[in-house]
């Protein structure tokens, strides 16, 4: 039998899972970013993400062609590799956030 707060945390996960995407395309439109930096970005913002979890969705974005990234020398390792978005990557964010305005609107609507 499920709780509750079983219910909600479910809930909750999967919206969260459901911005990932447009969040992470977000943080990469300000500037060419490294992925731990990507991660950390996610975290500060209480969306609590795990490598397992953004390197594969980076992974598929690259193929999609939404994103492209530059290795880059690292000080103090191996090179790094910073992502940025194509110029589809750019076109699929202002697709997201109108959507996301959208949305946001319409739920706005239901208080």
């Amino acid at each position: 039998m499920y709780s509750m707060n079983d219910i909600t945390l479910n809930t909750q996960s999967q919206m969260r899972k459901g911005f990932l995407e447009f969040c992470i395309l977000l943080i990469i439109s300000k500037k060419e970013i490294y992925g731990s930096d990507i991660l950390k970005r996610l975290k500060d913002a209480n969306l609590i993400v795990v490598e397992g979890t953004l390197y594969p969705l980076l992974s598929r974005l690259k193929t999609q062609e939404l994103l492209e990234y530059n290795w880059v020398e690292s000080h103090s390792g191996p090179p790094r590799k910073y992502y940025s978005l194509t110029v589809k990557g750019k076109e699929a964010l202002e697709e997201l956030r109108i959507t996301w305005k959208s949305l946001y609107h319409a739920i706005n609507s239901l208080n």
